[in-house]
């Protein structure tokens, strides 16, 4: 299966107001959330407004930085696109992941800004094997 990332309004702003998030030379990172999390496009803002991240072998708190980012402008369809290499944790062991979050690492939670989130749908698990978040060929999120 593969996702999108629906944004946090607080990044909608950040878009339009010239806050300083660089999507193709940022750290940009993506986390795993429990079904305990309950995503709000409204009030989260920073990653410490995040909660439940998951735990688990082959999973270190904070998540993965996003390999290989690029941000394109399509003017046939009136679209721009970031996108990244697909996120994963090999030989993890992860109970249940309901959520994805993705945000510009600064190093600290109450200033890490976060960008959008993905709901899997149902809760994934991993036992030894390999956690994988396949990125749409749309890319992780679209501007229209």
């Amino acid at each position: 299966m593969s996702v999108t990332a629906t944004p946090y309004n607080s990044f909608k702003k950040k878009l339009l107001d010239g806050s300083n998030i660089n999507l193709a030379s940022d750290t940009i990172k993506v986390s795993l959330h429990t079904s305990s999390y309950t995503p709000n496009i409204d009030s989260h803002t920073v990653f410490s407004d995040i909660t439940n991240e998951v735990t688990g072998t082959g999973y270190s708190a904070g998540g993965v930085a996003l390999a290989n980012k690029v941000v394109t402008q399509d003017n046939t369809n009136d679209l721009a696109y970031f996108d990244a290499d697909d996120a994963s944790w090999p030989s993890s062991t992860i109970a249940a992941a309901r959520y994805a979050v993705i945000r510009k690492d600064t190093g600290t939670a109450s200033t890490s800004p976060v960008i959008g989130y993905v709901d899997f749908g149902a809760d994934k698990a991993t036992a030894g094997d390999t956690f994988l978040i396949q990125w749409a060929a749309t890319g992780i999120l679209k501007i229209a």
